[in-house]
């Protein structure tokens, strides 16, 4: 697995019935619409909880902050 943090979206592309995912780094992928939107979803929860984690790290580094002063 590839551990370098990206801050790249994909290039996504519909072509003959499959879903063409065009990522960082040459990965390329194609999906059936039912795997694509699955994974969308997917996507799109763990982006919402990712979002959630910074929100939470930076509110506990704001109360050290506030402690430490």
């Amino acid at each position: 697995m590839d551990n370098k943090l990206h801050d790249e979206a994909s290039e996504v592309a519909a072509e003959h019935g499959q879903v063409m995912v065009d990522g960082p780094d040459g990965v390329a992928v194609s999906l059936t619409p039912d795997a694509a939107a699955e994974t969308s979803d997917r996507l799109l929860n763990a982006a919402v909880e990712a979002q959630g984690q910074i929100l939470a790290e930076t509110r506990v580094a704001k109360d050290r902050v506030r402690k430490a002063d």
